[in-house]
């Protein structure tokens, strides 16, 4: 930034210089000389300009990354100049700081509310079962509480299954496979998908066969079939259901494939905990479906958003690099 700035003093002092010196030969009626001066005058401007406006382009394009929260960003400068190029670099540098330290914060934000879950969901299931052993424990074994007793233990049995099967789907969360990449059509991908869903309220666009990405593609069909069935649960009841999928290529992103439905919507305060671990508004939900689904994106370089309001529905974005 200290060459930058070098720079641009450098060409406001040649600006001013050249201003009084074809001013001065004007005056003196050495018109070939004035109009040499003017014409560098004019050249030294146009640098100047070039250079500003690729410094606002830089800074347009830094705040839209940020306002979408596409943090892989780098900059590069279009034409050889150590200053501008110092720049890019320093900009550049910036922006990794600022994605460690955004990273690091996010991390220890989504283990304090993994760690709050995982609290949550053990109390719930040990103290009932802590409490019913002490109770039973304080009775004697005979024939008359042989009954008490019994219900007691299918009690304590069946909240520890259901502990275990907690325990299970964390497992699944911790030992999902490293994704195995290889070029894929997504016209392909999403055609495989509509033949697993032929329901007429389901509408699936094939986009144009040239958009190949590199992709595990069991684990990305994995993801869309979960978004599938999230879309077509919202939809119970309603009248007229109608569920979206689409891909489409992005200035950001190598490509992006909704999926949308016109379901009930997800509330604005629970939008920021869907994808945290073993969270569900479901009754009978794991609440790891979407965790899952954001694992997969994060393992592939890329991104997973949510877009919705209630009563007019979701639409989930899955960003490609």
């Amino acid at each position: 930034m200290k060459r930058y700035s070098i720079l641009v003093f450098c060409h406001i002092l040649g600006i001013v210089a050249l201003s009084v010196g074809a001013y001065t030969l004007a005056a003196r009626s050495m018109w070939f000389c004035a109009l040499t001066l003017l014409l560098v005058l004019l050249a030294t401007a146009w640098h100047l300009y070039r250079m500003q406006t690729l410094q606002v382009r830089m800074m347009r394009h830094l705040a839209e990354s940020l306002r979408h929260d596409d943090l892989m960003l780098s900059f590069r400068s279009p034409y050889r100049n150590r200053a501008m190029e110092e720049m890019a670099t320093e900009l550049s540098e910036a922006m990794n700081i600022f994605r460690t330290r955004l990273l690091e914060r996010n991390e220890i934000e989504s283990w304090q509310k993994l760690i709050r879950v995982l609290t949550h969901e053990i109390m719930n299931s040990i103290t009932p079962i802590l409490s019913l052993s002490e109770t039973l424990s304080e009775r004697e074994a005979n024939e008359k509480n042989y009954a008490i007793m019994r219900q007691g233990m299918q009690t304590i049995c069946r909240r520890s299954k259901g502990l275990l099967d907690f325990v299970e789907n964390y497992r699944k969360l911790t030992r999902l496979p490293a994704p195995t990449r290889g070029p894929v059509a997504v016209s392909e991908l999403l055609a495989d998908l509509r033949k697993l869903y032929s329901e007429p309220y389901i509408h699936i666009q094939l986009p144009s066969p040239d958009i190949i990405i590199q992709m595990d593609r069991a684990q990305i069909e994995q993801v869309l079939i979960n978004l599938l069935k999230n879309a077509c649960e919202a939809c119970l009841g309603h009248e007229s259901p109608r569920i979206e999928v689409n891909a489409s290529r992005d200035s950001r992103w190598r490509c992006l494939i909704h999926v949308s439905d016109n379901g009930n919507g997800i509330l604005p305060d629970v939008q920021d905990k869907i994808f945290v671990p073993f969270f569900t508004t479901k009754p009978k939900g794991s609440g790891i479906g979407l965790t899952l689904c954001k694992q997969i994106m994060t393992r592939h370089g890329g991104n997973i958003v949510l877009d919705s309001s209630a009563s007019q529905g979701s639409r989930f974005t899955l960003q490609f690099p």
